[in-house]
């Protein structure tokens, strides 16, 4: 089951998204060196627009979770920084 962004929360879209994909990546659903999904399909999945998917990818580029390659796509970092 997909988690679902919440319309009604007072977050915005793109920090529950990041919230999320952040959740994925520290359990290991998306393990180090794994590719993300392409933005077309997180847009799909999630219901939200690519606008807010490249938002919730930014953040996680912030935080070092992930890398993102021209033409390659969205890779999550080998090591990534704690939480805190």
């Amino acid at each position: 089951m997909t988690e679902q962004i919440n319309p009604r929360a007072a977050a915005y879209h793109y920090e529950q998204l990041a919230k999320i994909l952040e959740g994925k990546i520290r359990s290991g659903v998306f393990p180090a060196g794994s590719r993300l999904p392409g933005e077309l399909i997180l847009s799909q999945e999630y219901g939200v627009g690519s606008n807010t998917v490249r938002r919730a990818l930014d953040i996680l580029r912030e935080r070092e979770l992930i890398v993102t390659v021209r033409a390659r796509g969205s890779f999550v970092t080998e090591q990534f920084p704690a939480e805190g």
